[in-house]
């Protein structure tokens, strides 16, 4: 492989932006100046709810969006912090070491590297699949819980209190118990924050809400020096490049830090792989599972590398690209060269922003991220989805967000292994001179051939269910003696030791009493199957037919029916 395919396939959106068609410079420019208009407040707002200083949420910014702008499929993500994210990550390291220190910052060097190494071997072992193994519902569920935490968890920030409690409900109860002191001029500027954003948000769906609400606290905060009246603000910020703080990966919190790093890489690519297959199928093009893995996880490198915490795809940030009519990668290099002249020469007025502000921020985004209509019509759709995705949100809320994913997740596959031990099946029978068979179930006019019995059993033959499926066929039998049984093996996608072991059981059994066992369907797999374990077809005492009606064929030759 020449050194430039290997840079090409390195890097797929470098040809792009080498090659870049100067007629799209107007439109990238305006989306790139929009995007970084609503990644600075939202990066400020999220680096602290993820236990950071402020400006940490630029350095989480803007070297992973141009990694990204060169290493991902989609040419209209744009990465970043993440709500789901940064509160996971708050919930593992808050334990581990005070939010702000240099301690808290060497461990999340160390979370955020680990995660994109686990980004990066998913993407070396092909494991893009796993976007779909966070289901709809789980992934609802945990946003919802996501928004009530981060409420919550600002009401503190935003009334002038300090909350003492460790969880959602610790944190409601010192509430309850400080309501008598409220600092009201801090809780009237908050107010007044959410208000201006709801009033652009309404006003411009697509405009910057979060950046003018922030613009206008930090006006005020300047104009009226807020700060002698109470009101907390977020002080002096380092300007310019980051300060290096090294990894540190103390042995004791391996068992903390390398499960809550997987989980990370797997919460932050489903999250990123929904919001970019969402856009790419609304502007015609394929996004690469895989590669979406390696990009996330330099762009996680990239982060940690800058002082940065771990990201994912942004879809506030990618939706306003795309209502901007940004047309491709350039978006996202010319949204991280404003945010870096922000981080270059910008930087002190920051400095008198209130802190009660980006509380009010927070939680107007996290109203924006409830979407407890999407939970009522799931409720609609399937009972048993409704009741994951309410497992979910209740886990986050009531344990946390990384017992309640687990949870969660656990919930998803007890339900996946029931349904695979017990999967549907169905019964066949002909309506009249009709071609075709149908479903005895659901077709009333449906009649089943006399002594003969046609079943499919609608799952791959595994351990899991095998002997369910043994039984099954057992108590047909039973009832109908029929003189043939025909399994229709084209929904059996696969059989393991375990399961052949129960078709042969099955095919003594009735041979005991002089009935016929065959397959109908797959038979060109079943039989190579035999072949190359050495097994002669004819010691089976099954007889193999490539299609139902091929059986059938031989059941009325051999018995003389008219079918």
């Amino acid at each position: 492989m020449s050194p430039r395919t290997l840079l090409i396939r390195l890097l797929p959106g470098l040809p792009e932006l080498v090659h870049y068609p100067r007629r799209h410079w107007r439109a990238d420019v305006q989306a790139g100046l929009s995007v970084a208009a609503v990644a600075l407040p939202v990066g400020v707002a999220y680096a602290q709810l993820a236990g950071f200083s402020p400006i940490v949420g630029l350095y989480s910014t803007i070297l992973p969006m141009i990694v990204y702008a060169l290493m991902g499929s989609s040419r209209q993500l744009v990465v970043g912090p993440d709500a789901a994210t940064c509160a996971m990550i708050a919930a593992t390291l808050m334990p581990l070491a005070a939010p702000g220190s240099e301690a808290y910052m060497g461990l999340a060097v160390s979370l955020t590297l680990m995660a994109g190494l686990f980004c990066m071997l998913a993407s070396r072992f092909r494991l893009g699949f796993l976007a779909d193994f966070l289901s709809r519902p789980i992934l609802a569920g945990l946003l919802n819980g996501v928004a009530i935490n981060i409420i919550i968890g600002q009401l503190g920030k935003v009334s002038g209190l300090t909350l003492t409690g460790k969880d959602v409900i610790g944190q409601l109860l010192s509430l309850l118990e400080q309501l008598g002191r409220i600092h009201w001029p801090t809780l009237l500027l908050a107010l007044a924050t959410i208000a201006v954003y709801f009033i652009v948000k309404y006003r411009v769906p697509r405009g910057p809400a979060a950046l003018v609400a922030m613009a206008g606290a930090t006006l005020a905060s300047g104009l009226f020096t807020l700060s002698q009246y109470g009101i907390a603000v977020v002080g002096p910020l380092p300007s310019g490049l980051p300060r290096l703080v090294w990894p540190s990966l103390p042995h004791e919190a391996l068992g903390t830090l390398v499960p809550a790093a997987a989980a990370l890489a797997l919460i932050s690519f489903s999250s990123a792989m929904l919001t970019g297959r969402s856009f790419a199928a609304k502007n015609g093009y394929d996004i690469d599972a895989n590669r979406e893995f390696m990009a996330l996880g330099a762009a996680d490198v990239a982060s940690a590398l800058s002082q940065g915490f771990a990201i994912s795809g942004a879809d506030s940030r990618t939706a306003v690209n795309d209502a901007a009519g940004g047309q491709t990668r350039m978006v996202s290099i010319v949204g991280a060269g404003a945010l870096l002249l922000v981080l270059l020469v910008l930087t002190k007025p920051l400095a008198v922003l209130p802190i009660a502000a980006l509380g009010a921020i927070l939680i107007a985004s996290a109203i924006g991220l409830m979407d407890l209509r999407g939970l009522i019509a799931l409720r609609r759709y399937s009972r048993a989805e409704f009741n994951i995705a309410l497992a979910t949100l209740s886990g986050v809320v009531i344990i946390g967000v990384m017992p309640g994913i687990l949870m969660a997740v656990g919930l998803a596959l007890l339900r996946f292994l029931a349904q695979v031990a017990r999967p549907s099946d169905q019964l066949f029978g002909r309506i009249g001179d009709r071609d075709g068979f149908y479903e005895l179930a659901h077709y009333p006019e449906a009649k089943p051939v006399p002594g003969l019995l046609i079943y499919r059993f609608e799952s791959p033959l595994t351990f899991f269910n095998a002997d369910f499926f043994r039984q099954r066929l057992q108590a047909l039998v039973h009832e109908q003696q029929p003189r043939w049984v025909v399994i229709d093996a084209v929904s059996i996608g696969d059989v393991d030791l375990t399961g052949a072991m129960a078709v042969r059981s099955l095919q003594k059994q009735l041979a005991e009493h002089g009935i016929v066992l065959a397959l109908a369907g797959r038979t060109a797999q079943m039989l190579e199957w035999l072949r190359q374990r050495g097994i002669a077809v004819e010691s089976t005492g099954i007889r193999f037919y490539p299609s139902r009606h091929a059986a059938l064929a031989a059941y009325c030759a051999e018995t003389g029916c008219s079918a």
